[in-house]
């Protein structure tokens, strides 16, 4: 199969069945992930969302089909691809700076050049002067800052983010999308974003993909070609809050007939 550069990342057919649950979480799942865009994944409860980005980070492997990364199988984890946690998932022994150097080290870059890009990191989602906090001190906005500065220091071609802003307050949620949105537009990773939000989604997103009722597949895949900036009222906006939303409610609904069964 020719590779199209356009295309980051392809998915052919997946399924992820966890036997032991007697779980099928993904089925048949196709889609192609287009370079340096954003693309989020959206879908009810227990479509696979998380499943599925674990499969893209290589955590886990698919019972059937095949993920490629340019062109090559993705069969465990590697640092072309950086991971954000919801819970952050921080060292709480070692200090913002120490988080941030940890994988790098490991990877093993010098230690004196690990702290240069750490800073460098450090500066960019605007913590300079709490390089030497501990991440009891933080607050959660914070915490998710470094998160994010730890997966983009060793410099990924993909960064994966799992409902990364789920359990912060609806104002701090607001300020790390416009933060995320500005770190996007200076470095153009290939993002896939994972959350239960459609305004989140279509705030952020250049493609939301709709994941069906479980066995999660496909449902829709729907562009959002509206300049940034956003906001949440232009009709714009709304065109697309709609469209997203009425694959949503359709298999939302299948889901509770589902557990009513």
């Amino acid at each position: 199969m020719r590779w199209d550069p356009n295309i980051k990342i392809t998915l052919r057919r997946v399924t992820k069945v966890f036997e032991e649950k007697g779980v099928t979480a993904l089925q048949d799942v196709s889609l192609d992930i287009r370079k340096d865009k954003f693309t989020t994944i959206v879908g009810p409860s227990g479509c696979g969302k998380s499943t599925l980005l674990h499969l893209l980070a290589g955590f886990d492997r698919p019972s059937n089909g095949e993920i490629r990364l340019d062109g090559q199988m993705i069969e465990k984890p590697g640092p072309d691809r950086g991971f954000v946690f919801q819970d952050y998932a921080l060292f709480p022994w070692k200090t913002v700076l120490g988080n941030i150097t940890f994988g790098l080290t490991i990877n093993g870059v010098a230690k004196s050049r690990a702290q240069e890009i750490a800073m460098e990191y450090i500066r960019l989602v605007n913590l300079e002067g709490f390089e030497h906090a501990y991440p009891h001190t933080l607050s959660g906005g914070m915490k998710q800052r470094v998160a994010i500065a730890r997966a983009l220091a060793y410099n990924p071609e993909v960064l994966l983010m799992d409902e990364p802003f789920g359990a912060l307050d609806a104002q701090t949620r607001k300020y790390m999308q416009g933060e995320l949105i500005r770190i996007w537009e200076r470095f153009k990773k290939t993002v896939v974003f994972v959350t239960h939000s459609v305004i989140e989604a279509i705030y952020l997103s250049d493609v939301v993909v709709v994941l069906s009722a479980r066995p999660g597949t496909v449902k829709g895949i729907i562009e959002v070609d509206i300049p940034r900036p956003r906001n949440y009222t232009g009709q714009e906006y709304l065109d697309v809050r709609k469209r997203v939303l009425g694959i949503l409610e359709e298999e939302v609904q299948k889901e509770i007939s589902m557990d009513r069964a």
